[in-house]
């Protein structure tokens, strides 16, 4: 019951992102994807897959339209020269900066009803779930 609560959020999320992101000239993905970029530094494609919970090739896509788009930049990592490195621009920055009043409006709706303390619950209910996850995940993929 709890995982269908969750993936009801999420449906619900993603849909009112791609509302309010669209007229931006993004998705709930390709938003995702710079945020983590934003808050990780430069990341390799598959990094960046993982961090953004999407497959790899579906990655591999998105990095090519948002570099074309110049929101990113890929190049050489420093300790593997083979391994591209993507890397948030300042076109990039400055479009998740467009970005945050309207994001921040549905995070301000969802957690209206709450007090503080049930706020901090609920992120540290949400952070804690998708460790465990994430560490289940890496069980199953070793």
């Amino acid at each position: 019951m709890t995982l269908y609560l969750v993936k009801r959020l999420e449906l619900v999320i993603r849909a009112l992102l791609d509302d309010v992101l669209r007229p931006l000239g993004l998705t709930t993905l390709q938003y995702t994807a710079l945020s983590v970029l934003q808050n990780k530094g430069a990341l390799s494609s598959a990094q960046l897959a993982r961090r953004s919970f999407l497959r790899p090739q579906t990655m591999h896509e998105m990095v090519l339209t948002l570099e074309k788009r110049g929101l990113i930049t890929r190049g050489p990592g420093a300790s593997n020269r083979r391994v591209l490195l993507a890397s948030l621009t300042q076109s990039g920055s400055d479009l998740l900066a467009t970005c945050a009043p309207a994001v921040q409006e549905l995070e301000d709706e969802l957690l209206a009803d709450l007090s503080p303390g049930q706020r901090e619950t609920f992120r540290e209910g949400l952070e804690h779930g998708i460790s465990a996850l994430a560490a289940v995940s890496e069980v199953r993929r070793s």
